[in-house]
C-alpha cells in the first residue's frame, strides 16, 4: 500500500519555444507534511536529462516559457501569512532559469494574482487581481456584520492588468463588474478573451458564463453571441473552458461542457467588426477529453486537443477550420495510450505530451507533427515502477441494458492463471461523464492495489461514460439508478460466466458518481458482500438543493424538483434503503461542496440506527470532494481493505493484512 505514496504525477507540460526543453510539474507526496506538493522540473529533449528546478513546500504550478526559452515563469504561494510580499502565502508569479538556480519573484502584490499569461514576445505579463465589493440594498447591514457569511451580495470582482516587464509599469485594462475565470491574449495583443461570470459562485458558470472580448484599439469589451452554446444547445447549463487564439488572432477556439450531454468544440471567427460562430464536427465515438487544453498548430488553421475514444485519450487535430467547414480529423498520438496534457512549439513542428499506457502512468513524450508520429519518451519520473509486479490490464466487453454493447477495464493479478476464480472488486468511476482508461492507474479508488492483493478489479464504463458515442452518453438522462445498474450487473455476470469472478465473493466501491452508483446497486441487489460508498448521493432533491453545480441534477432529471418529482424519487437510493442488506463503509469529506456530507450521514443513520445493517461512517475533517492528506488517503485504503477482508473474505475484524 505504501507504494501508492511513492508515485509522482505530471499535471502540466510545456515545451520551450525552441523545442529543446519541456517544463513540467510533478506532484508528489510529502509524508512529513501530510500532504502533496507540486514542483517544477525541466527535461532536455535531446538527452532526456531531467532537472528539478524548485524545492519549496508551496505548490509551484502553471509553467510558461519566456520567448527566448531561457526562463520559466510559474505561480507559487510561498512564505506565510503576515509576511511582506512576495512571500506572503498569496499566489505570486515567479521565474527560474532553465539552468536552475534561485527563483526570482516577478509580482509582489499584497493580495496576489488569480491568473497570468505572457505576451507572445515576452514583454508583458497579463494578470488578474480581485477586489471585493458589497452592492445591494442591504449593504449597510452586510458591512456592519461583515464577519458573517451571506448567501449573496458580497463579490470579489476581477481586474485585468498588464505589467510591462521592461519598464515595470502596470496598466489596468479591464475593470468592470465581472469575475474572470479564464483569459487568453491574442498573439498580437490586440484582443483578450475572457470567460466571465456575474459572481464568483460556481453555480453561475452554469448558463450564466459568457465569453467577453477586450479590444485594445477601441478599449471596449464586447460579448460573443451565445446562441450556439445556449439556446441551440441541448442544455442551458453548459460550462465554458479552454480559450485558444489562432496565430493570426482571427479565430478563437473554446469548448462548452455539459453534464449528461457531449462536450462541444466551438470557434469564433473574427472578420472586421463581425463575428461568426461555428460548432466543430466530431466523427463517431470521438469526444473532447478530460483535458480542456486546446492549441492551434503553428500558423495553420488546424486545432489540436485531447480526444477520447473507447478508454483511450489521444492528442487529435481537426484540419483546416474555416467558417462553416473543416477537413480531416487526425490523431497525433496513436495506439493504446492515455494523454493527460500536451503543448506545441510556436511553429507547430513539435508536440510534447504527458502520456501513459498499461505499463506506466504519465511520462513526457515528444514527436514531430509532420509525417508518421514517432513518440519518444524524455522523462522517467517513476523509475520504481519498473520493479513492480503490475496487474494484467485489458478491455472486456459484454451485452448490457437494451442489448447494447458495453466495455470496461479488467485488472487481474500479475500471476493470474486462466481458470482461477477470484474475489471481485467492482470499482465505479465518477462523473458520470467520464471513463476508466486503458492505462496503469494506482489510486485510492480501486485500481492498481487490489490485483496485488489477489482480487480481480472490474471498472465498467457504464451508460453515461464518454468515448462510446453520443447516444451511449445521453442514454443515462432520465434513467439514472436504472440503466447503468443493469450495465454493471450484466458485466459482473459476464465475469462470473467466464470463470474469472467468484460470485460469492464480491465487493463494490466508488467515489462521487461512483459512490452514487454504489448506493443504487446495494439498494437493488444483495449480491455484493460488502460496499464502500464514497461521497455518494442518496437523494436527488437534496443534491439539487445543496451541491455547488445543480445543473448536473437538472440535466439528468430533465427538470427542477417541482417539475419532475417522480424522476427525482426514482433516481434516489433513499427510497429503497429498506431493501438493503449489504455491509457498507461510507466515506466523505467534511467540507465537500460537490456531494455534501448530509448524504453520507443520512445513509449511515438509516443503515446503523434504523435498519441494523453493519456500517461505518468515516468523515475526513476539512476535506473537499477529494482527500489531499496522506494520513486520510492511507486511512481510506486501510479501512477498505479491512472491511472487504472481513465481509467478503471472512477474515477476523481489526486485523487487516496491509502489504
Amino acid at each position: 500500500m505504501e507504494d501508492y505514496f511513492t508515485q509522482g504525477f505530471i499535471n502540466d507540460c510545456v515545451i520551450s519555444p525552441d523545442g529543446q526543453f519541456v517544463a513540467f510539474t510533478d506532484m508528489r507526496w510529502d509524508l512529513d507534511a501530510d500532504t502533496r506538493h507540486t514542483d517544477l522540473w525541466v527535461t532536455e529533449v535531446k538527452t532526456s536529462k531531467m532537472t528539478r528546478l524548485t524545492f519549496d513546500p508551496a505548490s509551484d504550478d502553471n509553467p510558461r516559457w519566456s520567448a527566448d526559452s531561457r526562463w520559466i515563469y510559474f505561480t507559487s504561494k510561498r512564505g506565510e501569512n503576515g509576511n511582506p510580499p512576495p512571500r506572503n502565502a498569496k499566489t505570486q508569479v515567479w521565474k527560474v532559469s532553465v539552468a536552475g538556480g534561485e527563483e526570482q519573484p516577478v509580482t509582489r502584490f499584497k493580495d496576489g494574482v488569480n491568473d497570468y499569461k505572457l505576451s507572445a514576445d515576452g514583454r508583458i505579463l497579463y494578470y488578474v487581481a480581485s477586489s471585493e465589493e458589497v452592492e445591494d440594498p442591504w449593504k449597510a447591514l452586510r458591512e456592519k456584520f461583515d464577519d458573517l457569511t451571506y448567501g449573496k451580495g458580497v463579490t470579489s470582482y476581477s481586474e485585468l492588468w498588464g505589467l510591462d516587464l521592461e519598464t515595470w509599469r502596470s496598466e489596468k485594462l479591464v475593470d468592470e463588474n465581472r469575475v474572470i475565470g479564464e483569459f487568453a491574449v491574442s498573439p498580437d495583443g490586440a484582443r483578450i478573451a475572457m470567460i466571465t461570470t456575474p459572481t464568483e459562485e460556481l453555480i453561475t458558470n452554469e448558463g450564466r458564463s459568457r465569453v467577453d472580448i477586450w479590444d485594445r484599439a477601441a478599449d471596449t469589451v464586447f460579448t460573443l453571441p451565445d446562441k450556439i452554446f445556449r439556446a441551440e444547445a441541448p442544455s442551458p447549463y453548459g460550462w465554458l473552458e479552454g480559450l485558444a487564439w489562432s496565430a493570426d488572432g482571427g479565430k478563437l477556439a473554446f469548448r462548452v461542457d455539459f453534464d449528461g450531454y457531449p462536450a462541444e468544440l466551438l470557434v469564433a471567427h473574427f472578420a472586421g467588426a463581425g463575428v461568426t460562430m461555428q460548432r466543430l464536427n466530431r466523427p463517431g465515438e470521438f469526444c473532447p477529453g478530460e483535458s480542456v487544453d486546446m492549441r492551434w498548430l503553428g500558423t495553420s488553421n488546424d486545432l489540436c486537443f485531447v480526444s477520447e475514444q473507447r478508454a483511450r485519450a489521444r492528442v487529435a487535430v481537426i484540419r483546416n477550420i474555416r467558417p462553416g467547414a473543416q477537413d480531416n480529423y487526425e490523431i497525433f498520438t496513436p495506439g493504446d495510450v492515455v494523454a493527460k496534457a500536451f503543448s506545441l512549439t510556436p511553429d507547430g513542428r513539435t508536440l510534447a505530451a504527458a502520456i501513459g499506457d498499461v505499463t506506466q502512468p504519465n511520462d513526457i513524450f515528444v514527436t514531430a507533427t509532420s509525417g508518421t508520429p514517432n513518440l519518444r519518451r524524455v522523462t522517467r519520473i517513476n523509475p520504481q515502477i519498473d520493479s513492480w509486479k503490475l496487474p494484467k490490464i485489458e478491455i472486456v466487453s459484454w451485452i448490457g441494458a437494451n442489448g447494447d454493447s458495453v466495455e470496461g477495464i479488467l485488472e487481474l493479478p500479475y500471476d493470474y492463471r486462466p481458470g482461477q476464480k477470484l474475489p471481485l472488486h467492482v470499482a465505479l468511476h465518477g462523473g458520470p461523464s467520464a471513463a476508466d482508461m486503458l492505462y496503469f492507474e494506482y489510486w485510492i479508488y480501486g485500481r492498481g492495489l487490489w490485483p496485488s492483493l489477489g482480487w480481480a478489479v472490474f471498472a465498467p464504463n457504464y451508460r453515461g461514460s464518454t468515448g462510446y458515442g453520443d447516444k451511449f452518453l445521453t442514454d443515462l438522462i432520465g434513467r439514472e439508478c436504472v440503466i447503468e445498474v443493469e450495465d454493471v450487473m450484466t458485466g459482473v455476470d459476464m465475469l462470473i460466466a467466464r470463470g474469472i469472478a467468484d460470485g460469492e465473493k464480491m465487493a463494490v466501491s466508488g467515489w462521487s458518481n461512483g459512490g452514487f452508483v454504489t448506493n443504487c446497486l446495494i439498494t437493488q441487489t444483495d449480491r455484493f458482500k460488502a460496499a464502500s460508498s464514497g461521497a455518494g448521493v442518496i437523494d436527488m432533491a437534496l443534491q439539487w438543493g445543496i451541491e455547488d453545480t445543480p445543473g448536473h441534477v437538472i440535466n439528468y432529471m430533465q427538470g427542477l424538483p417541482w417539475e419532475q418529482p417522480e424522476a427525482y424519487r426514482k433516481a434516489s437510493p433513499l427510497w429503497n434503503l429498506h431493501d438493503m442488506k449489504t455491509p457498507t463503509l461510507i466515506h466523505v469529506g467534511g467540507a465537500d461542496e460537490r456531494v455534501p456530507s448530509a448524504h453520507s450521514q443520512a445513509l449511515f443513520r438509516a443503515l446503523d440506527f434504523y435498519l441494523g445493517i453493519p456500517s461505518e461512517l468515516v468523515i475526513y475533517p476539512g476535506q473537499g470532494h477529494g482527500l489531499n492528506k496522506y494520513t486520510y488517503r492511507k486511512a481510506k485504503l486501510e479501512w477498505d481493505i479491512a472491511w472487504f477482508d472481513h465481509y467478503v473474505l471472512g477474515k477476523p475484524m481489526n486485523t487487516p493484512e496491509t502489504p
